[in-house]
Formats: C-alpha cells, structure tokens, sequence
C-alpha cells in the first residue's frame, strides 16, 4: 500500500511541475516578446474574425495519463528497491 502512495504522490508531482513549468515558460515568453514593428509594416494579412483560447482535451485523458505515470513510478520504485536495497 506504501509503493501506491508513493507512486500516486509522485506522479501527481511530475503532473504539477509539468503544468509549473508549462505556464512559467509561457509566461517568460510573454513578458519579453519583442515585436518587429518596423520590419513587419508592408506585409499586411488579414485576420479571422473569431478565436479560441486553448484546446479540447477529454478530462479522461487526465485520469489516464495520472495512473499511467503512477504505473510507472510504482515499476521504478519496486525496481530500486529490489536492486538497491
């Protein structure tokens, strides 16, 4: 029950430090994006009228991918523990 718990606690942390370092990324990008003005005037596209933030994923996908890395934490752990210990 042990190797469970350390297995959902690990992989609950590889999903946070995903999501972290997904958002920090996104927003150091953000803060020092520089547009070229000057060298962008004569080329002229024409926009879509609507848009949309993100995309659409099913939260199924979240659950899966949680146990599947909890899987193989648990693998990994057991592992470590057999040949190191």
């Amino acid at each position: 029950m042990k190797l469970v718990m350390k297995a959902f606690i690990a992989s609950v942390i590889i999903h946070l430090v995903y999501l972290v370092c997904t958002i920090g990324i996104g927003y150091i990008k953000t803060k020092f994006y520089k547009p070229d003005i000057s060298g962008e005037w004569e080329n002229v596209d024409y926009l879509q009228n609507e848009v949309a933030f993100g995309m659409v994923i099913s939260p199924f996908f979240f659950v899966f991918s949680l146990v599947g890395i909890a899987c193989i934490c648990g693998i990994i752990i057991y592992l470590y523990k057999k040949f190191f210990n």
